[in-house]
């Protein structure tokens, strides 16, 4: 959708909220930067998407409709190919009782678009305008379940040409049958919202598998003799060297997918069947999740909302490898990305990109380590410091003195839990009195799997599971009470109610309690077949589960006299703060993920 100027213009005066001011210093912006009136609108927040198109729909008498590309039927889709619907913007979301076609177009204005449409499908439609977002999610679909058998059809028609033991250039060029291979691979990743693409080699074929929701899943076995093109291709877009195969490398390339902006951040390893390579995807285009949005509700929210607005102090979050703590970070740090804050990072790997935030790659090799990055980043005036990981003593006491010295500093430990972390402190030789005063919370935490909100159903425990829980989770009459409490405070604070939307009758009654003061009424859990918006599976997205200590003044004495991990935790526990394995029993409670979900991330604890 291309709005001319001095429409753009008239439709922000509409709007009633941009001052005379604003427009000329948007106008005065357009001159130097010589870029349209619209992209300016929206790029400074003036405007969102939506209402300027909403506004531009009212003008042209166009009635404005918000597309779900999920909903669309496949055969209905199809009605308009895929070649006429990307090139005119375009696409057929339903049918009337009427047999009218109702088409979906990203600029009805557009004079030789609609009479092409109206050549292609007949001149009984009713032209609607969506969002331009929406619209490229919908073409998507033409894609989204088919890339299988492209990826099939590009190898067996091409695949023979290729070999593994010499990697000629034409196969590695821009149109080849390796760089469609390797598109498709990517695209598959994204559209099944993979977090992770593994492609490994076997001694007679190469295995692709995707990590989705945190489980890994095989998706394609291609033939062998493809390894060494395609991995020579995956190091081309990555700026890696193609003839080194006896070291680990690592790199880092974008792609533009659908409407989305992506980086893949590029591991390769040589293994014994060949090299193996897997590439981490991370979603540029996503704006980062708000506390609400991640996970937190009740005390954990609270503690977090009052730590990160503490002048100085030092605030750690603790989990496995791939428990969410940089995409808990990176919200934290978008939150308090000001123009008049100097916020600076050292990490290893930059996994997120925040713009306006200074971050620092970690480089060994160069002597950039840690510890070295953190003593120079100390020069360099910043207000709030975030270290990727404390690996040692040495980074530990330099993170600590910042955090003494007037900086707010958030890092990353690995230990089992929040309790845990500050002896951890204790081992690594920083005095009690240090971690008492500078450290303001810790949070610890996992990630469980999102039940999917379409298909989600209920059921009321029998006997025998409501005493298998009692025993799991430590349940018992006046546990219960409180347990029936914690769940009135969530569905307050809006747990389970983020999908309310959704399309089955059972899915939508998150309004209602799961417990009263005596017993569990009902229980969710995955439909056994799924449904295709979970892609069959019963589980859609993940959600973090955390517990988060608060550095009271009991605590402090407790950090001072050397008490253990699990004093500290009876401690916390008492003032307040819940378990991770309880906040996801709270979160089972309200629909959001399963009891069988939260006891596989949380059993060994």
């Amino acid at each position: 959708m291309r709005i001319a100027d001095s429409l753009v213009e008239k439709l922000l005066k509409e709007t009633g909220k941009v001052s005379d001011e604003q427009l000329k210093s948007l106008k005065e912006q357009e001159k130097a930067d010589k870029k349209p009136l619209q992209d300016l609108a929206l790029k400074t927040n003036l405007v969102s998407e939506r209402d300027l198109t909403k506004l531009y729909a009212d003008e042209i008498e166009v009635p404005l409709i918000e597309l779900n590309a999920r909903e669309i039927k496949k055969e209905i889709l199809n009605t308009l190919p895929e070649r006429i619907a990307r090139q005119y913007n375009a696409v057929v979301f339903g049918v009337d009782e009427n047999g009218t076609k109702l088409v979906a177009m990203e600029d009805p204005d557009d004079i030789q678009a609609l009479n092409f449409l109206q050549k292609q499908l007949g001149n009984n439609i009713r032209v609607y305008i969506t969002l331009s977002s929406l619209l490229q999610a919908a073409l998507d679909q033409y894609r989204g379940e088919n890339i299988n058998n492209e990826l099939t059809k590009v190898i067996s028609d091409e695949g023979e040409e290729i070999i593994d033991e010499e990697v000629d250039e034409n196969d590695l060029a821009e149109d080849s049958p390796i760089a469609q291979t390797v598109n498709l691979i990517i695209e598959y990743g994204v559209k099944s919202s993979a977090s992770d693409i593994h492609i490994e080699p076997r001694e007679n074929f190469v295995i692709v598998r995707y990590r989705i929701d945190g489980l890994l899943r095989e998706a394609n076995k291609l033939p062998r003799k493809l390894l060494g093109a395609l991995v020579s291709r995956i190091k081309i877009l990555s700026n890696l060297k193609i003839d080194e195969h006896r070291a680990p490398q690592d790199g880092r390339f974008k792609i533009q997918v659908g409407g989305g902006l992506y980086a893949l951040r590029v591991s390769t390893l040589p293994i014994v069947d060949g090299e193996k390579v897997v590439m981490r995807i991370l979603n540029e285009s996503s704006k980062a999740a708000d506390f609400s949005e991640l996970g937190f509700w009740g005390y954990s929210l609270e503690t977090m909302q009052q730590a990160i607005v503490q002048p100085h102090g030092m605030i750690l979050v603790t989990g496995p490898t791939g428990s969410g703590k940089s995409t808990t970070l990176f919200s934290v740090l978008s939150m308090l990305n000001t123009p008049n804050v100097n916020i600076s990072t050292v990490e290893d790997p930059v996994e997120y990109r925040i713009p306006g935030v200074n971050q620092t790659q970690v480089n060994p090799i160069a002597g950039m380590t840690f510890t070295n990055g953190l003593r120079a980043l100390l020069r360099q005036d910043p207000n709030i410091i975030m270290v990727g990981e404390i690996r040692d003593g040495e980074t530990a006491e330099l993170a600590v003195q910042a955090a003494l010295t007037g900086h707010l500093v958030f890092s990353t430990l690995h230990t089992n839990n929040a309790a845990t972390c500050l002896p951890r402190l204790l081992e690594m030789n920083i005095e009690p009195f240090l971690i008492a005063s500078t450290v303001r919370a810790v949070v610890g935490q996992r990630l469980v799997r999102r039940l999917c909100p379409d298909c989600r159903e209920t059921y009321e425990p029998d006997d025998t599971e409501l005493k298998q829980i009692a025993r799991t989770f430590h349940l018992d009459g006046e546990s219960m009470k409180h347990i029936h409490e914690l769940e009135e405070q969530a569905l307050a604070g809006g747990v389970g109610k983020r999908n309310a939307n959704a399309k089955s009758e059972k899915a939508t009654s998150v309004g209602q309690l799961s417990t009263s003061a005596t017993t569990i009424n009902r229980l969710w859990k995955p439909h056994e077949d799924g449904c295709a918006a979970c892609n069959h599976s019963g589980y859609k997205g993940r959600i973090g589960i955390y517990e988060v200590l608060h550095n009271t003044d009991k605590i402090q004495r407790q950090i001072i006299s050397n008490s253990t991990s699990e004093e500290l935790q009876t401690t916390a526990i008492a003032e307040g703060m819940l378990t991770m394995q309880l906040d996801g029993f709270i979160k089972a409670l309200r629909g959001e993920t399963s009891i069988a979900e939260i006891l596989r991330v949380t059993s060994e604890e």
